[in-house]
């Protein structure tokens, strides 16, 4: 659109709270905002007024037909789509859609991963309509987000999680508030902004490439002669393809109510980066498995790829998505917001130690949390965090944490401020620190930025791990100064408690450097490098008290987990696996046959001539020692897939195809990557890197 209105058009695809306000009578809009305010339970007896207003509403914007979307632990969305037709006696129809559709839907359960939680023969799953989630119309269909459970109960989805680890931190957190004088806030919501980066490849060269159609990246590939050494791509000029590709994006995305605030050219060559505003968890996450859908669906559009794998090449930059956290009141708060008086400085640390607290205590389910086979070339490379989990808070929260922990006056700047203690807390100003790009959790003002999440990633599990242990620490701290004769002295007391034992996962330095993994081991900090060593903590006893305390996961759902991400690791390596074997043998093995014999058929009539074909013999020999080493790694590695695909524990199964498999992957692309090097480009069967990162 060339006169695209902002204003006018944002939200116009989503019945919202301004559409509500104008379609629903005025008692059924008020229970309702009080629904999704408070995070209750809808009553039945508006369920039917509200779906009817719903269909009405749908069907003007061109839909005939609703679906329950919902996002099973594939870690995409799945959709049915049902009709809103009902037929009548007389051979006609009319369209209804009745408050028990629009709760509560019934999908086959069998054929999603369930991790055990359910046989073929179970089919019946349910779907249960998020309240809290706006509707919105897309492609001629009402999508209502629902939460996905099994007949027996089971969570079979990411959202139900993630919605009951949101009802444990806001209980958690108003026991806390309460204890500081607020008994007017009602509800506390982790809020979430994802910053989602991305590639854009041109759509003739990605179909030439049989690695990225399979698995999303490329098994092959010679570095380009240049990369992102210069740092010249990073916020620079947005080329004209890709800024028609960006408007289109942010119009469609703010038609859908998503809040697309920020775009610019990240660091690697043909990669961008797109932000939205901060949103509650569960909204955030269904905006950007939205957003994620929409970027490939427009790339097409425009004859592109929109690529989401964590590494899609080798030596430059891979994508992440950068988990801004927080959490805030009902009335507007935000809890993890200094404030401008002492009092507001003792709730923030209070916030900050339970948060200090909780990822020391639960470093091993945060890496977990975003740990898969695409984020594992990421983590602790040139632009991600490494696998130890630490907590940047810079040096002016760091000044003050340490004048609490040692008793002291806390001075910034040169100037002496407020003595430490409870009533008196500093009053230090936000901002006040700097940006650290290495570490994995980093306070940013008045939020956390959980670095580690990949870009391919369903946000869901991240935030479900951090509002769960956040939710422990916040009960942890409840339970001690409800009891405490002085509410001051205890808080005091508590905070250097906390600190003192958890500042060991305090990291403010350079997390790139050799020196902070021997640093983290002595701190005695984990560092579970792959997502096979990462998995094997979700079932460990202190995590599944953690979970079963809060009611987030039962022992049995942990244990699906699981079970489903160590199958989903073995079918991705498998699948790559499979991959490169066939390019290797069917593409790269032709190609460098053909040259070779082009290269011995000079040296032959050169010879013939009576001319040493000096060069030609160097470059035949080396290309036929590669050759040979080629066909040895593909075959090597096809058996490395068979060794591992007969394993049946999948635990065991996962670690070979990590040691063994995945490793003769990475030996088989250095044998091809070199051969890239030396073959004509005309010869090469697939557009190299060259190609596919400078042609857009």
């Amino acid at each position: 659109m060339d006169n695209f209105n902002v204003v006018e058009q944002f939200g116009i695809d989503v019945f919202n709270e301004e559409t509500m306000r104008q379609r629903l009578p005025k008692n059924v809009f008020k229970a309702l905002k009080k629904t999704i305010a408070e995070g209750k339970e809808l009553d039945s007896s508006i369920s039917d007024i509200v779906a009817n207003a719903m269909k009405d509403w749908a069907i003007e914007k061109g839909a005939t037909h609703y679906t329950h979307w919902f996002q099973p632990m594939t870690g995409i969305t799945a959709e049915k789509h049902d009709s809103f037709i009902s037929p009548t006696n007389d051979g006609t129809v009319i369209m209804e859609f009745s408050g028990k559709e629009l709760i509560k839907g019934e999908p086959d359960a069998s054929s999603f991963p369930s991790g055990g939680l359910r046989a073929t023969f179970e089919a019946r799953g349910y779907t249960a309509w998020d309240p809290t989630s706006y509707a919105f119309v897309k492609g001629g269909s009402l999508y209502i987000p629902t939460a996905f459970y099994s007949y027996s109960g089971e969570a079979l989805d990411k959202k139900t999680p993630l919605l009951r680890s949101m009802d444990a931190v806001s209980d958690a957190a108003l026991r806390v508030l309460k204890l500081f004088g607020n008994t007017t806030t009602k509800r506390v919501v982790a809020t979430v902004g994802a910053e989602q980066e991305y590639f854009l490849i041109d759509k003739k060269n990605y179909d030439k490439r049989k690695d990225l159609i399979f698995t999303g990246r490329t098994l092959f590939g010679a570095p380009a002669p240049k990369g992102q050494e210069l740092e010249d791509h990073y916020f620079g000029v947005i080329k004209d393809r890709i800024a028609e590709y960006m408007k289109d994006l942010d119009e469609r995305l703010w038609k859908l109510g998503i809040t697309s605030k920020t775009k610019h050219n990240e660091v690697a060559p043909a990669q961008h980066e797109n932000a939205p505003i901060f949103a509650p968890a569960n909204l955030a996450t269904d905006q950007n498995q939205l957003t994620m859908e929409l970027m490939k669906k427009v790339a097409l559009e425009h004859g592109l790829v929109c690529l989401l794998h964590e590494k899609p090449f080798a030596g430059i930059n891979g994508s992440g998505k950068h988990d801004n956290w927080s959490l805030s009141t009902d009335d507007g708060q935000n809890l993890l917001d200094p404030g401008n008086s002492p009092m507001e400085n003792a709730q923030f640390l209070t916030f900050l130690a339970a948060i200090i607290k909780a990822v020391d205590e639960y470093a091993d389910l945060l890496r977990m949390s975003v740990a898969s086979p695409g984020n594992d070339h990421r983590l602790g490379a040139n632009e991600a965090p490494p696998a130890i989990i630490s907590i940047f808070l810079g040096e002016e929260l760091q000044g003050v944490v340490d004048a609490l922990v040692e008793g002291k006056e806390y001075t910034s700047n040169g100037k002496q401020m407020f003595n430490v203690g409870v009533s008196s807390l500093p009053d230090f100003p936000k901002d006040s620190t700097d940006r650290n790009r290495t570490s994995p959790f980093a306070f940013t003002g008045n939020k956390f930025e959980f670095r580690m999440v990949g870009s391919n990633l369903n946000i869901a599990g991240p935030n479900t791990i951090l509002n769960t242990i956040v939710a422990n620490s916040l009960t942890e701290f409840a339970d001690e100064l409800e009891s405490a004769k002085s509410f001051n002295e205890a808080l005091h007391d508590l905070l250097v408690k906390t600190i003192r034992e958890h500042k060991r996962v305090i990291f403010n330095g350079n997390g790139y450097g050799n020196e902070w993994q021997e640093e983290a081991e002595r701190r005695g900090l984990p560092n579970l490098k792959s997502t096979v060593d990462a998995l094997s903590c979700i079932t460990a006893p202190k995590n599944v008290a953690l979970f079963k305390k809060f009611k987030v996961y039962s022992e049995i759902e942990l244990h699906s987990r699981q079970e489903i991400l160590l199958e989903n690791y073995s079918k991705v390596i498998n699948i790559e696996a499979l991959t490169a074997a066939d390019i290797a043998k069917t593409e790269i093995l032709p190609a460098v046959m053909k040259f070779a014999k082009d290269v011995c058929d000079i040296a032959a009539s050169k010879k013939s001539a009576g001319i040493e074909p000096t060069v030609e013999t160097a470059v035949a020999k080396k290309v036929n020692e590669l050759t040979v080493q080629l066909s040895e790694k593909a075959y090597e590695l096809s058996d490395a897939v068979v060794k591992a695909h007969a394993i049946e524990d999948e635990e065991a199964k996962a670690r070979c195809y990590h040691d063994e498999v995945f490793s003769t992957m990475q030996s088989l692309r250095a044998v091809a990557d070199e051969l890239e090097t030396i073959v004509g480009e005309e010869y090469w069967p697939y557009p190299t890197y060259d190609e596919l990162l400078f042609n857009v």
